[in-house]
């Protein structure tokens, strides 16, 4: 595995070419994207939601949390961006990946569940559900 340090650069439109070692951000779009850092070449784009990836910046450098798991690509890699640094993390068997993905999902639908239940009640709404609690 390749030792390398992220930086982080700032862009409207992610570039056509991205470089080694560049955590491109576009703030406006809410997504991330840089070559794996494997050395592969492949391009890893990482929305940037509170049900994705997290961003942090500070002196040290760019953090993304999660991990990275690269599980669709040929390399399979899996690693950490922390402070600007690469930290590599083990290789997942088939059962942890779809685990995971299933974590993802129900931390997901958590999420826009809670977001749903949280919405103000409109008065057309407290008449309907007091409506129905009446007429059964």
């Amino acid at each position: 595995m390749h030792s390398m340090k992220m930086k982080i650069e700032y862009v409207h439109y992610m570039p056509k070419v991205l470089q080694n070692g560049v955590l491109y951000v576009s703030q406006e779009f809410n997504t991330a994207a840089h070559l794996c850092a494997c050395g592969c070449g492949e391009k890893v784009r990482t929305p940037l939601t509170p049900t994705e990836w997290q961003l942090s910046n500070t002196e040290k450098g760019p953090s993304l949390k999660p991990s990275i798991g690269n599980w669709q690509l040929r390399c399979k890699s899996h690693y950490w961006i922390a402070n600007g640094n690469i930290i590599w993390a083990r290789e997942w068997t088939r059962a942890e990946i779809e685990e995971g993905r299933k974590s993802e999902q129900l931390r997901r639908r958590s999420y826009f569940d809670r977001g749903i239940n949280d919405a103000p009640v409109t008065v057309s709404q407290k008449i309907c559900q007091w409506l129905k609690r009446w007429f059964g």
